[in-house]
This record gives C-alpha cells, sequence and structure tokens, in this order.
C-alpha cells in the first residue's frame, strides 16, 4: 500500500491534460493571483477611471488587475502546455535556483526602501534595477548599465517629469 507522501507526490507531479504535468503549487500560486487581479479589477470600476488623458483614482487599480490577470493567465496556460517534469529538489539537497535569488531580491528592496530618501529616485531605481539584473543573472555589465541608466531615466521621465509625481531627489538633486 501507497503511503500518503507517495500518493501526494503522485498528486502533485500528476498527468493532466493529454499527459502533460502540471505542478499544484505553481498552479494555485497563479490561480490566486488572477483573482486577485479580478478582485482589483471589480473593486476599481466602483471608482471613477476617467481617461487616458485625465486619469481618475480607478484607472492605475483597473489596468493593474487587467495586467495581473493577463499575466496570470498566460503563466497558467504556459504552466499546463509544458511537457517536462522538473522536481521540486535536486537529489543533493541544495536550494534550487530561483530560492536562492529570493533572499538577495528580497534584501535588494529592502535595502533600496531604507535609503530611498537619502539616495534620491534616480539613483535608487538605478542602482535597484542593477541589483535585480545581477541577482537575477544578468551577468554582462555592457548590458545591465545601459539597461539599468534607460529604466531609471525614462521612470524619471514618465513619473517626475510627465505625471508631476513629487518624488525625493536625494542628494544628486535631479
Amino acid at each position: 500500500m501507497a503511503s500518503k507522501s507517495d500518493i501526494w507526490n503522485r498528486v502533485r507531479q500528476s498527468e493532466i491534460l493529454g499527459g502533460k504535468s502540471v505542478k499544484s503549487d505553481e498552479a494555485i500560486v497563479g490561480g490566486v493571483i488572477f483573482l486577485f487581479g479580478l478582485i482589483t479589477t471589480v473593486l476599481s470600476l466602483k471608482m471613477p477611471i476617467g481617461t487616458f488623458r485625465m486619469a481618475g483614482t480607478g484607472m492605475f487599480p483597473l489596468c493593474l488587475g487587467i495586467l495581473l490577470m493577463l499575466l496570470s493567465g498566460l503563466f497558467l496556460l504556459r504552466l499546463f502546455l509544458k511537457t517536462r517534469i522538473t522536481p521540486e529538489k535536486s537529489s543533493t539537497g541544495e536550494i534550487p535556483g530561483p530560492s536562492k535569488q529570493l533572499v538577495p531580491f528580497l534584501g535588494a528592496m529592502v535595502l533600496v526602501t531604507l535609503l530611498f530618501n537619502r539616495l534620491g529616485y534616480p539613483l535608487s531605481s538605478f542602482l535597484l534595477m542593477l541589483a535585480l539584473l545581477r541577482i537575477l543573472g544578468v551577468k554582462k555589465w555592457t548590458f545591465s548599465l545601459p539597461l539599468s541608466l534607460m529604466t531609471a531615466v525614462v521612470c524619471y521621465f514618465l513619473f517626475v517629469q510627465w505625471l508631476k509625481i513629487p518624488l525625493p531627489k536625494g542628494w544628486i538633486g535631479i
């Protein structure tokens, strides 16, 4: 007779949709994010939406909710169409790659949050993007430096210049 853990492992990596496997944990997370996007979208419709030129308070949550539903739907679709089973843990007991990236990723986010007012928005966004690209495995400086700079400049012009959102200038003074 199979133990409960054997049955659970078979359920988690069961073959569905024509022999293709789905990890139940990832499917649950994708579904929860989709529901969160749906709730955000529905609640944002109760606020004034406005237009893209004169956005109301509900415009940003509406766009965010639709984006969450779209991305989680694509994630779930990719998950259900994926043809190979990836093991949860390696045989050596090592932490999988994405889990190794989680702690430095969160650390970078916390550090930038703590230093945001001192460094200012432009420098913070540049350093955060640079750190996240390095953490996620982009090793080429010739790619990560220009991308980080471009991201910081575009976000600066979008939020500070165009939308007139007051953000900390920091010691740079921009």
